[in-house]
């Protein structure tokens, strides 16, 4: 690899370890073994590097993340099957979580920096709208080209707005936050509270 490269897997690494925020030129550098110089160079700034190994990384976890999506049909025929496979989707995504913390923080912490670099904010906001059709589009069983706009507007981002949640739940305090089984009971009873 290049120096390039190899800047950019030192900053991954960094921010694996120690988060955005801490990251420094000098803990890049170190990491990826050359001189700090070299940032300014290839990337700009280390701000822009940082940026730039962010999105990299929140992209390789979300693969990851759409994994632990993945799995059964939630619209399956057998009686009962789909909530059971919604409750498995939510502890296989809690899973995802418990087995890569710092991908999750690093996903709050691009959300926080986007509010200031208007080319990442973009970014993951294109990655919302994607995010929301495709989930859209799991939970109706629908491909993805067919989700109608209201659709990924509603149920979509009301599902977006759950995953957020739970992953901020289980980032601050993994001991109480909800499992599958709690998410579903929740709904349940959410979704009969607006029945009355």
């Amino acid at each position: 690899m290049g120096n390039r490269e190899d800047l950019l897997d030192g900053a991954i690494r960094c921010l694996h370890e120690k988060g955005y925020a801490r990251t420094t030129l000098r803990d890049i550098a170190g990491a990826a073994g050359v001189s700090m110089a070299a940032v300014g160079y290839h990337y700009g700034s280390t701000e822009a590097l940082l940026n730039i190994a962010l999105m990299k990384a929140i992209e390789e976890w979300g693969t990851e993340f759409g994994r632990a999506l993945g799995g059964g049909e939630p619209g399956s025929d057998q009686p009962g099957s789909g909530l059971r496979e919604y409750e498995s989707m939510w502890d296989r995504l809690i899973g995802s979580v418990a087995a890569h913390p710092p991908m999750a923080l690093a996903s709050f912490e691009a959300f926080v920096q986007a509010q200031r670099v208007p080319e990442l904010r973009e970014q993951i906001a294109a990655g919302q709208r994607e995010g929301r059709r495709g989930l859209a589009a799991m939970l109706t069983g629908t491909p993805e080209q067919a989700v109608p706009d209201d659709t990924a507007r509603t149920l979509g981002s009301v599902q977006l707005a759950l995953i957020t949640g739970l992953i901020v739940q289980w980032l601050t305090d993994p001991d109480n936050a909800p499992s599958g089984a709690d998410v579903v009971a929740g709904l349940r009873a959410l979704a009969a509270g607006l029945q009355s």
